[in-house]
């Protein structure tokens, strides 16, 4: 079932999210659920408390970028373990609609998390699909990619994104 995405500055994206103690029924209804609205939404990455459920679970599929091999990962309590190098990049996200601002992150990242079917296993990513885990691990730590942004380019894509906003209301209402 396809969600609605939470867009800023609703209170849920800048809360840390919480650990999956067990993997039942209902995660697995929410990982499809995240499938289902980052496919929707033309996304790449989702969080799950980008659709309102604050748990440690992410969903990754690099493959429409076409930037390097394709990754395809369901990620439950990711753990950082491990970083280096660095990479800027303009990101977007589907919480700020419209909005791309271009963000320095570790150009490799190796971490561990937990599967579908519980078993914690160890994984190391490079380029874009390192740059699409942090930036969802991000969301899970209730950080989004405007905080890594110094004060005046925060500033500046703030203001970009509010009038974005306003535009999007004019549009819906004419």
């Amino acid at each position: 079932m396809v969600r609605s995405v939470l867009k800023y500055p609703h209170p849920l994206l800048k809360q840390p999210t919480l650990k999956v103690d067990v993997i039942d029924s209902e995660i697995l209804k929410l990982v499809q659920d995240m499938w289902d609205t980052m496919y929707a939404e033309e996304g790449v990455g989702l969080a799950a408390n980008q659709i309102g459920e604050p748990l440690r679970i992410m969903v990754i599929d690099t493959t429409p970028k076409r930037e390097s091999p394709p990754v395809k990962l369901v990620l439950i309590n990711p753990q950082l373990i491990e970083a280096e190098g660095h990479i800027t990049y303009r990101e977007g996200c589907l919480s700020f609609p419209g909005l791309s601002v271009e963000v320095t992150r570790y150009s490799k990242v190796r971490f561990r998390a937990l599967d579908l079917s519980g078993e914690e296993k160890e994984y190391q990513l490079e380029g874009f699909p390192a740059i699409v885990f942090q930036h969802e691990l991000d969301h899970l730590n209730g950080i989004t990619f405007i905080d890594r942004l110094s004060g005046l380019r925060r500033r500046l894509a703030l203001e970009k994104y509010g009038k974005l906003q306003r535009q999007t209301i004019r549009g819906e209402a004419d």
